[in-house]
C-alpha cells in the first residue's frame, strides 16, 4: 500500500440521527451549526484543513500530519453520529480504474482472509453498485491469496463510496458522541463544584447542544477554585471550544458564615443550595440565560430527596435542569471515566457537606420559609456583586 504517497486524509462525517428527522428549517440550521463549529475548531489546528458541507454529510480533508488531532476533535464534537476515514481518489471513471485502485490500496488487508466489497454510489455512473462490488471483488480475488469472497460473515469488509467520478475507500469507522450541535439549544449556566456529578451534568448539557457557562461557589479557598477552573477548562477544550464561555467565581465564605448564624442546623444544607440558586439566577439574568443545570441526583444525599429538591427549587424562577436526576452513582462515575473528568473529581474536596449536621430529609415548606426570612440577604447580594468573571479559554 502506498500510504507514504498520500498527503491528505479525508473524514466523512454523518450527522446525529435526530438532526436528520427534524423539519427542513431546523435541520438546515443544525447542519450549518455543525459546519460552523467544525470550521472554528479545526482552523485552530491548521489553516490547510478543508471543510465542505452537504445535506447528508460533512467532508473534512486535512494534511496527513494533523490526522490524529483532527480525529480526536471530531470524536468530541456534539452533533456527529459517525466518522468515516477515507482515502480519496478523483477521475475514477471506469470499473477498471476503480478495481485497480481499490486493489492497490487494500490488497494487504485481505491476504489469507475471506472478504466482501460493499459499494454506495452518489450521482450518475454507467454501472450499478452490484457491478462495482462484483468487478472489484473478482479482480481482488484473482490478484491475491485469500480465502475467497464471503457475502455473509466475511473477515474483511471493504467499504467504498462513489461520488460521481470520485472514489472514497473507507479505512476506519468511528462512532461520534452524538447529541445536538453546540449553540442550537440555547445557553445554560452550570453550577460547578468540580466533583463527579457537576462535571458529568455539564458534559451532558454540552452534548445536548447547549452553550454551557460555569458558575462556582467558593467555599474552600484558592486551591479549590484552581481545581474547578482546571476541570471547567478541560470540559470546554474537549467538547465546547467552538464557543466562548465564561467561568464565574462567587465568594461564598461570608454566606456560609451567615448560614451558621441565622439558620437552624437541620436546614443548613437545603438553605445553602437555595442561596446558590438565588445567586445563579441573579448572574444568569445579567447574562440573559434562561436555565440552570446542576448535578443533583434524587436521593443521593439528604438535600436531594424529592421534597428537599422541591424546597430548593422554590427559591428561583429559573428553569433548573438535572440531567443526573435518575442516575445512580456508578452510572455517573462511568460517564466521568469515559469523558476523562474522573481524575479531577477524585481529588476534589466536597465542601457542601460541611454544614450538613443532622440534616432534614423531608423538609417542611412553612419551616424553610421561616428559616429564609431570618437570613440576611445583603450578604448574598455582596457575594454576587464581587463575583469574578473570566473567559474559560483564558484560564492558564
Amino acid at each position: 500500500m502506498n500510504e507514504s504517497q498520500i498527503k491528505t486524509q479525508k473524514f466523512i462525517i454523518k450527522y446525529f440521527t435526530e438532526i436528520m428527522i427534524k423539519g427542513s428549517t431546523a435541520k438546515r440550521q443544525m447542519i450549518s451549526q455543525v459546519y460552523n463549529n467544525l470550521v472554528n475548531i479545526l482552523s485552530k489546528i491548521s489553516k490547510d484543513i478543508k471543510v465542505k458541507k452537504f445535506f447528508d454529510k460533512i467532508e473534512v480533508v486535512c494534511p496527513i500530519e494533523v490526522v490524529i488531532e483532527v480525529r480526536l476533535k471530531l470524536l468530541d464534537t456534539p452533533g456527529i453520529q459517525q466518522i468515516l476515514e477515507a482515502m480519496q481518489f478523483d477521475d475514477m471513471n471506469t470499473l477498471d480504474d476503480i478495481k485497480v485502485k481499490v486493489n492497490e490500496m487494500m490488497a494487504h488487508e485481505i491476504q489469507g482472509k475471506s472478504f466482501v466489497i460493499r459499494c454506495k454510489r452518489t450521482g450518475t455512473q454507467e454501472f450499478k453498485s452490484t457491478q462495482v462490488e462484483q468487478t472489484v471483488g473478482g479482480y481482488m480475488l484473482a490478484m491475491n491469496e485469500t480465502k475467497g469472497v464471503a457475502l455473509k460473515n466475511a473477515e474483511v469488509t471493504i467499504n467504498i463510496e462513489l461520488v460521481f467520478a470520485q472514489l472514497n475507500i473507507i479505512t476506519h469507522k468511528h462512532m461520534g458522541m452524538g447529541g445536538f450541535p453546540l449553540g442550537t439549544q440555547g445557553t445554560i449556566l452550570s453550577l460547578m463544584s468540580g466533583g463527579f456529578d457537576s462535571t458529568v451534568a455539564s458534559y451532558l448539557s454540552m452534548k445536548r447542544g447547549m452553550k454551557t457557562h460555569f458558575i462556582f461557589f467558593n467555599l474552600g479557598g484558592i486551591a479549590h477554585e484552581i481545581g474547578v477552573k482546571q476541570v471547567a477548562y478541560y470540559l470546554w477544550n474537549k467538547f465546547g471550544s467552538s464557543h466562548r464561555v465564561q467561568f464565574i467565581s462567587v465568594p461564598f465564605d461570608d454566606v456560609v458564615t451567615e448560614i451558621f448564624k441565622s439558620v437552624s442546623e437541620p436546614y443548613m444544607g437545603v438553605m445553602l443550595k437555595r442561596l446558590m440558586l438565588i445567586a445563579s439566577e441573579k448572574i444568569a439574568d445579567t447574562m440573559k440565560i434562561d436555565a440552570l443545570v446542576t448535578g443533583e441526583s434524587v436521593a443521593q444525599v439528604s438535600s436531594q430527596t424529592l421534597r428537599n429538591l422541591a424546597l430548593i427549587d422554590q427559591a428561583t424562577n429559573k428553569l433548573v435542569l438535572r440531567p443526573l436526576a435518575m442516575m445512580s452513582k456508578p452510572d455517573i462515575i462511568e460517564i466521568a471515566n469515559n469523558i476523562g473528568t474522573s481524575r479531577f473529581a477524585e481529588s476534589m474536596p466536597e465542601y457542601c457537606g460541611v454544614i450538613s449536621k443532622n440534616p432534614v430529609t423531608h423538609g417542611n415548606y412553612d419551616r424553610i420559609a421561616s428559616e429564609a426570612r431570618r437570613f440576611d440577604y445583603t450578604v448574598l447580594d455582596e457575594a454576587v456583586r464581587t463575583s469574578v468573571f473570566v473567559n474559560v479559554d483564558e484560564i492558564a
